[in-house]
Parts: structure tokens; sequence; C-alpha cells
């Protein structure tokens, strides 16, 4: 965890994503993990559970990146994975609601924890064309969501193997 001392803690968003940080940390989901990276408050790495069965994505455990803009919350924090999905692109910025790619739709007050609980709702979707999002055969999804669980060499964040 980010240590206070570093960082200008009467700045607004400053202390909002370090009141962020602070609630996942001392009340955690067994379905998703995110934190602040030591050097850099505004990038995030997060761990998230598949949806439960019957989704294709049920055991999968997922890596991703939430880069938050200088003004937040009061602009959406962009979202990518890091790890095969069978949902979104790797590594590519994805389009949702609750992204940068619709500002209009942000609520400030929302956070990373809400914005994790709707990437993992998100996944059930189709992409229908949206930016960062793929089609694949429910076989691949179930086949990815086998092979999905590591540990991120950056952040370390990592969930139990079971709930």
């Amino acid at each position: 965890m980010t240590t206070r001392g570093q960082f200008n803690t009467k700045n607004p968003t400053i202390k909002r994503i370090l009141k962020e940080a602070s609630e996942l940390s001392t009340s955690p989901s067994s379905d998703y993990h995110a934190e602040p990276l030591e050097t850099n408050l505004f990038e995030w790495h997060f761990t998230i559970r598949g949806p439960p069965e019957p989704s294709p994505y049920a055991g999968g455990i997922y890596h991703g990146r939430i880069v938050l803009p200088s003004s937040y919350p009061l602009r959406p924090p962009s979202f990518r994975f890091l790890t095969p999905t069978g949902r979104f692109e790797v590594n590519r910025e994805i389009c949702l609601s609750i992204s940068g790619h619709h500002e209009e739709t942000w609520q400030p007050a929302w956070g990373v924890r809400t914005a994790l609980v709707a990437i993992r709702s998100f996944m059930d979707t189709d992409a229908k064309g949206q930016l960062g999002g793929i089609e694949c055969s429910k076989n691949a999804r179930e086949r990815m969501a086998k092979e999905s669980g590591w540990t991120c060499a950056v952040s370390q964040a990592e969930l139990p193997t079971s709930k």
C-alpha cells in the first residue's frame, strides 16, 4: 500500500484516491482486488474473478490496469485488461459506460470498487463492435478462464483460489 507521506493529502483528488485505496485494503472482496502502484497513485492494477456459473468466465482470474485522470473523480478512469479474457482485447483501452469513452455517463460518486463490480458484470455481455471488445466462442472463453490464474509482477495483486 502507498504511504501517505509521499503525496499532498490536502489535494482533493489525492485524498479521494487514498481513501478508496484504504477502503479496498481494509474491506476486501473475494471477487476483486485493486491497489495503486507504490510510485503512482493514478495507476492501479486490479485482479477480478470471472462471474459465477453459468458464465463461461466462471473460475477465471483476470488482471488489468486502471488509469485515473488528474481530475478524478470528476472525470472517469480508463481500463485495460493485461490477460486474455475472451471478452476484451489484451492491453487495449476498453469502451464501457463507466470509462473515459463515455464521460457523460460517469458519476463522481462512483469509484474504483463500483467500476470493478461493473467490469465483472460487463464480461457476460456481447461486445457488439465495442472498442476493445472481442467476440470469442464459449469454448474459447471457458479455456481462457481455466488458464487464467496468475499473479501480477507489478502489483502482486492476486485473489484466493476459491471463494
